[in-house]
């Protein structure tokens, strides 16, 4: 298995430094079987916790990527472009930090340059990048937006974020259905109405749209 170096990001750099062995990680996943009132060792169940760790891995796998870091590569040939860059129906998969129950949905990115734009296919991988981890969709939307702003300095950035949180669909409430919309503007979007208006009309109206099976 191949070593994980550890999160750059103040607040993950202490659970980090006290990561558990893979070992530890599939005797937890053991316990967990037992608890639920299975035998972790019968025939069906043995693999699970080495299967569980390796989709940790995956789902996680955003703790080990600087986000700042995709950002940094840009391109100043524009012909003089300083309207608006979309990009829309961006697909994620998350999990609730509180129940550790995936949230799938779409996000949506716009920005208004200055001087400087960058490759659509960073936008989408820094949304990959903050979905997987634990998150709550608040925190996750504005981290999406505020690492454009920080390493991109355009006039503005838009994001909203559509996700269906089986937290409260598979268990609790019970409620499937439902989807949760959350934004954030900075710069031009939040100053300007029309901007922001024009962004909205862009990426249509979340209740118009299906998100991705859950």
């Amino acid at each position: 298995m191949a070593t994980l170096k550890p999160s750059p990001h103040p607040e993950t750099v202490s659970a980090a430094a006290a990561r558990p062995t893979r070992e530890q990680a599939e005797e937890a996943v053991r316990t967990l079987i037992r608890w639920a009132g299975d035998d972790p060792q019968r025939e069906g169940l043995r693999d699970t916790p080495r299967r569980v760790a390796k989709a940790y891995e995956e789902f996680f796998a955003g703790y080990q990527v600087d986000a700042e870091d995709i950002l940094r590569r840009t391109f100043s040939e524009t012909n003089g472009y300083d309207e608006m860059v979309v990009l829309r129906d961006i697909r994620f998969e998350s999990h609730c930090e509180h129940h550790i129950a995936p949230i799938i949905g779409k996000a949506h990115i716009a920005y208004m340059p200055d001087k400087r734009v960058i490759g659509i296919s960073k936008l989408a991988r820094l949304v990959e990048v903050f979905s997987k981890r634990l998150q709550i969709q608040e925190k996750m939307t504005a981290q999406i937006a505020n690492a454009i702003h920080d390493v991109l300095q355009p006039k503005g950035v838009a994001v909203v974020v559509e996700g269906a949180h089986q937290c409260m669909t598979t268990r609790g409430i019970h409620k499937p259905g439902v989807t949760m919309v959350t934004s954030t503007m900075l710069g031009i979007f939040r100053d300007n109405s029309a901007t922001r208006r024009e962004f909205l009309a862009m990426i249509g109206d979340p209740a118009s749209r299906q998100l991705p099976n859950v």
